[in-house]
């Protein structure tokens, strides 16, 4: 799957993997392959959200996706490494539209601690 944002997708793939080895162990290559398919999709939703120039677009997808995590019992600290690992690899990269998906990751980030905060406290 060849896109624009493939090199950054690949680094942030790698970095995520670099991070949890334990990932390769546990769902094998199919599984980084799952996990580059998904990045696919965040960065066609910064693309969206760019183009809206509307950061509650990626907030409200981070937040929809984190439930749909969380109802297959991940923890939404497993989406937020991998928000964090895409900030990190637009960070070594020259894509034009950098700063603007690290803010709108950002508010994703914030918006899904901000969620896990106001369940803890219901």
């Amino acid at each position: 799957m060849e896109n624009k944002y493939s090199a950054v997708i690949d680094r942030a793939v790698t970095k995520l993997y670099e991070r949890y080895p334990e990932l390769l162990e546990r769902f094998g290559e199919g599984g980084r392959q799952k996990c580059y398919e998904d990045n696919v999709h965040h960065f066609n939703y910064l693309q969206t959200t760019d183009a809206a120039r509307d950061e509650k677009v990626f907030v409200d997808y981070a937040l929809w996706l984190n439930n749909v995590l969380i109802s297959r019992g991940m923890k939404s600290d497993h989406l937020i490494d991998n928000f964090v690992c895409i900030v990190e690899a637009l960070d070594e990269s020259e894509l034009q539209q950098a700063e603007a998906f690290k803010q709108y990751l950002q508010a994703g980030i914030g918006a899904i601690r901000e969620n896990d905060l106001a369940s803890q406290l219901r």
